[in-house]
């Protein structure tokens, strides 16, 4: 066994453990019998509390135009999400019995997320290191712009890996080591519900994403030092910062403009902490926002790192990356990949001056998107349709090996 092996078994906790001695063989067994009147069962799930992302649009498309699929969605029934799901079709408890059987039963499991299964410590365990086949399709929750390792097949054993651009895939298909014919450049499935929208020109979005040493279930988090409390760390005070620049609060409310202050899950938790110069700046809360809604709705966005930017870019819409931590973001987090910041789809800046300055010059510009930007942007989006979804379902149909 390689070393990761044993570096992930010391992550294992006791509920992972009786989960595996209990909870699993049960399910194996009924799934066994299961399986045989549901061999075409198509399961699909997010992140347990939502579905707003990729699987939603995909479950939405495979109810709307192929009713005759035996389809179903896992997610935490008490989620806000938990009802629109229910309206299109047939939802399960994420982490219930039924999740373990259907997902041990599926023909195809699809996720947007690297786990999408009841148990990430079991499942990854089964999976990669014992060679239980679950038939896995990774839809992604964004375009793969970073060497992300840990989604190497060496570390997953994915069935399928959906791409959302030309270059992405290239990447993952020459260096992530999967099999021929697993990794497809199909498009995203939200991408469907990215063409002809209505833009709010009074509205501008920030989305930062988490970093990894201030996740407090991580070990990385002392890393750099930052001590224990949120407050303390460099990627508040930045934020934190902006959101209390008298400079910004004039400029907002001199223009009648909104800003949708947006973190990444990872650090909702932490949303309270963060505090305005101004009524015009909003503090969103996940559970109150959909992403996606706010992404096709704004006219320019902010960010440091999250891959969000690419369905803004995919929109034709102009992006400002805001980079105060860079080499520590690529030493502590993700390594470099073949998206280059410096010559990307947006201006790249470090300091809060230039923040705020930049802002300014792209309002005075009617956010619009910079010629330069467009050219590379349309070469990276090759696929620029609204057929994403259906070319993702003919694919999972392949590996179920039944035609459409």
């Amino acid at each position: 066994m390689s070393r990761n092996f044993f570096e992930k078994l010391r992550l294992i906790s006791i509920r992972d453990i009786i989960s595996l001695i209990f909870i699993f063989p049960i399910a194996y067994v009924i799934s066994l019998f299961f399986r045989r009147k549901n061999k075409n069962l198509i399961l699909i799930c997010e992140s347990e509390k939502e579905a707003r992302d990729n699987g939603y649009w995909l479950f939405k498309y495979i109810r709307e135009n192929h009713p005759e699929e035996n389809v179903i969605y896992v997610i935490d029934l008490k989620s806000p999400d938990a009802q629109k799901v229910k309206e299109l079709g047939e939802c399960i408890q994420y982490w219930s019995l039924r999740h373990w059987i259907y997902y041990l039963s599926a023909g195809v499991n699809v996720s947007t997320q690297k786990a999408g299964n009841p148990n990430a410590a079991v499942f990854n365990l089964m999976e990669v290191y014992l060679g239980l086949k679950t038939n896995k399709v990774f839809l992604q929750h964004g375009i793969t712009v970073s060497d992300a390792k840990w989604l190497y097949y060496e570390n997953t054993k994915m069935r399928g890996f959906i791409c959302g651009a030309e270059q992405e895939y290239k990447e993952i298909e020459e260096k992530f080591g999967y099999p021929s014919g697993y990794v497809k450049y199909l498009g995203f499935p939200r991408f469907d519900n990215l063409h002809n929208n209505i833009v709010k020109n009074n509205q501008i979005l920030v989305m930062p994403t988490w970093r990894e040493w201030l996740n407090l279930n991580t070990k990385a988090r002392t890393s750099f030092n930052e001590g224990s409390i949120f407050t303390e760390s460099e990627y508040f005070k930045k934020w934190n910062e902006f959101l209390l620049s008298k400079d910004l609060k004039t400029f907002l409310e001199e223009n009648d403009l909104t800003l949708i202050f947006y973190p990444h899950r990872n650090m909702q938790n932490n949303l309270q902490e963060f505090q305005t110069s101004s009524d015009n700046i909003i503090l969103a809360d996940w559970k109150k926002y959909d992403i996606q809604e706010l992404l096709k709705e704004s006219a320019f966005l902010i960010t440091d790192y999250s891959s969000v930017f690419m369905d803004f870019a995919y929109m034709r819409k102009p992006v400002l990356f805001y980079q105060f931590d860079y080499k520590k973001f690529r030493e502590g987090q993700y390594e470099e990949g073949y998206y280059d910041y410096k010559d990307g789809f947006g201006k790249s800046i470090d300091t809060l001056d230039e923040l705020i300055s930049d802002i300014q010059k792209q309002f005075n510009n009617k956010w619009i998107l910079e010629d330069r930007y467009k050219e590379k942007i349309e070469k990276f989006f090759r696929i620029y349709d609204d057929r994403n979804s259906k070319r993702v379902y003919r694919f999972i149909k392949e590996i179920i090996g039944k035609k459409e």
